[in-house]
């Protein structure tokens, strides 16, 4: 089979393999593209946790943007972990000069285990300059929360907040509704044109570990291949619940999600 797109990858590395950069590389694989990579940051993790986190330089990270898009082309970005103003400066300055339209934001800022991976000037900058530049932003509740410096207790709230970012220059918005305690999970995408619900029934498991990049890189992948937004959003929510509901059950902690949930290997290959 042939990769149907490219999608660069910018974000942080899991040693688990649940989420980061590995996760990132599964999802797009799995849904049938050609994944490339600029590592942001290397942690050390498992299920449990966090153990610890080792930056890459801002010029080094430009490097791996710039060089790897003049020879491969891509069709769509993912933004993952970005741990510093430095760093987001450099892929601003990067993002400049490749000048690719699709870009998907995943602000990545507390780890499951509760780690945080993100400072507060990062954020500022993150809001001030990054947020202007994207085509989606994908925050769960309590990164919208940190964003909009608000609190979340419904989907009423969570159109608020969205609304926020709105207006500070978000195109798209898409929250992802899983923290709030409620046996119908809705995740809520809004513009300034629409406000569109997503539900689905929750699954009730501990094994979530990197949903949120496999969505928001799902999401990017499905849009590479020239679906609108919305519908990227809508096929990439039913990937992650598959991949929930088909989950391998590894670890004592927060466990990965199936990746493979998607392909069917030909008997040839077993």
């Amino acid at each position: 089979m042939k990769p149907k797109s490219k999608i660069l990858i910018i974000a942080g590395s899991d040693s688990s393999g649940g989420a980061g950069i590995q996760a990132d590389i599964k999802t797009i694989t799995a849904l049938g593209s050609y994944a490339m990579t600029a590592i942001t940051a290397v942690t050390s993790q498992n299920t449990t946790g966090v153990k610890s986190i080792v930056s890459i330089a801002p010029n080094e990270i430009s490097k791996q943007i710039e060089f790897t898009s003049k020879d491969i082309r891509p069709d769509a970005i993912k933004i993952g972990m970005l741990h510093s103003d430095q760093v987001i400066n450099a892929v601003l300055k990067s993002l400049k000069k490749i000048n690719v339209k699709k870009i998907i934001l995943d602000p990545v800022m507390v780890a499951k285990g509760g780690a945080k991976l993100i400072n507060n000037s990062s954020i500022k900058i993150l809001k001030s300059k990054l947020l202007k530049k994207v085509s989606l932003i994908t925050p769960n509740i309590p990164e919208i929360e940190i964003l909009t410096k608000t609190k979340i207790f419904s989907a009423n709230d969570m159109i608020y907040s969205g609304k926020i970012l709105l207006n500070l220059g978000a195109k798209n918005v898409l929250i992802k509704g899983g923290h709030l305690n409620s046996s119908i999970v809705q995740d809520i995408f809004l513009n300034k044109k629409e406000i569109l619900a997503f539900k689905n029934k929750r699954i009730n498991t501990k094994n979530t570990h990197g949903t949120g990049c496999t969505l928001s890189t799902a999401i990017a992948t499905y849009y590479s291949c020239g679906k609108t937004l919305k519908k990227s959003c809508e096929m990439a929510i039913k990937y992650v619940n598959h991949s929930i509901g088909t989950r391998p059950r590894y670890g004592k902690g927060h466990g990965p999600i199936n990746h493979l949930s998607t392909i069917y290997i030909n008997k040839k290959f077993k």
